[in-house]
């Protein structure tokens, strides 16, 4: 039985290995989140359910600070709360914990930051409702 010379045909049993991506994928926007990144906000949805009232308060006002552009007080204030001093301690977990989410914050597509708040907002209906009215005061629209 002679074999066929065929250098354009590909037999049956193999796929094609050129990638098929399908067109809701192709055509979808925004583009899906880094795995990084997702990782990253797990970390902090993590941290926020075990931290205290107190803690949430602090982030709330973080948070709020990065939602609201052309804050400058907040970025004051921030600066005022670094110190070096020889008696200091070093920070707590959730000092190390805010300093990350910061590092990692702004790293983030704006997507991705309000991705974030969404999934804050569901784990926590009442961190949401207060986000959203610290950001109307912040933004003078009380």
């Amino acid at each position: 039985m002679p074999l066929e010379s065929s250098s354009t045909s590909v037999p049956p049993c193999f796929p094609s290995v050129s990638p098929s991506v399908p067109d809701d994928i192709a055509n979808s926007s925004p583009p899906p989140m880094s795995y990084i990144t997702s990782q990253e906000m797990k970390c902090v949805l993590q941290w926020f359910a075990s931290w205290s009232g107190l803690q949430w308060e602090r982030f709330l006002q973080d948070l709020v600070a990065k939602a609201v552009l052309g804050k400058m007080q907040s970025l004051l204030d921030g600066l005022e709360q670094l110190s070096v001093s020889a008696t200091s301690q070093p920070p707590c977990i959730f000092e190390c914990q805010l300093r990350l989410w910061d590092q990692w914050f702004r790293s983030w597509a704006e997507q991705e930051g309000n991705d974030c708040v969404s999934q804050l907002e569901v784990r926590e209906a009442d961190f949401g409702a207060k986000f959203y009215q610290a950001v109307a005061v912040s933004a003078g629209k009380n």
